[in-house]
């Protein structure tokens, strides 16, 4: 399919997604998303830090069956209003790989190892969201952000977990993305588990574990490791 047309599919499909949303709620349905959303109130008052090993499957289905997969580990960190994040990726289809991806200031920044260059992102800003999905977001800034619908609990490696089907209010945003389901430990306030559909034929799961909460992080767990030859471009 056409990307252009892609994109109007998606846009089309999370509008109808929202008008859905809103009528399907049943009250029941309605008070335990509340209850949920609370508590990650709560526990998001006592987040500081957090890392994680991953796994990324970035799945295509139309118009080539493709599927790539990455394994690294992640950093969270959040002090009052400032929020930052880093996934180191070591592992691409069973092959090592060297990348960081990294959200520091406002700039989201891609190093590639192999080829010394970090590309840099400046008009991220409305992604924020997305990116500190999960993870020390409380209740109400995923209210803000995003139409919300919950779908119960499920035991993920043996820990509890709410999920939820997450419509972004930002169109932009939702022309890219337009669903996301989570699976939050929100006694932690981090996930375990997250779709991304992206588009018809697309869609990525994310799966977390081996988390450490509230713990020091590295020294470098946000730094690129760049020299004097890096080269770096602006997008």
């Amino acid at each position: 399919m056409h990307q252009g047309r892609k994109l109007v599919v998606a846009a089309l499909m999370a509008a109808l997604l929202l008008a859905a949303r809103a009528a399907s709620a049943t009250p029941a349905e309605e008070k335990a998303k509340d209850e949920v959303l609370r508590r990650l109130d709560v526990a998001a008052v006592n987040f500081h830090s957090t890392s994680a090993d991953f796994e990324f499957d970035a799945v295509e289905t139309d118009p080539i069956p493709d599927k790539d997969v990455q394994k690294g580990t992640v950093y969270y960190e959040r002090k009052g209003n400032s929020f930052q994040m880093a996934a180191h990726i070591h592992e691409l289809n069973g092959k090592i790989a060297s990348k960081v991806y990294s959200y520091t200031s406002g700039v989201f920044n891609l190093y590639e190892k192999l080829t010394n260059q970090v590309t840099r992102f400046s008009k991220v800003s409305q992604y924020e969201s997305y990116l500190m999905l999960g993870f020390g977001a409380s209740g109400k800034d995923l209210e803000q952000k995003w139409e919300i619908k919950y779908l119960g609990s499920e035991v993920i490696d043996g820990v509890k977990t709410e999920k939820l089907e997450m419509v972004a209010k930002d169109a932009a945003v939702r022309k890219n993305i337009p669903k996301v389901t989570i699976w939050l430990d929100t006694e932690r306030a981090v996930s375990l588990k997250q779709i991304f559909e992206e588009g018809p034929g697309q869609y990525r799961v994310c799966f977390y574990f081996n988390f450490k909460t509230n713990q020091p992080l590295p020294y470098d767990a946000f730094k690129l490791d760049t020299d004097k030859q890096t080269q770096y471009v602006n997008r």
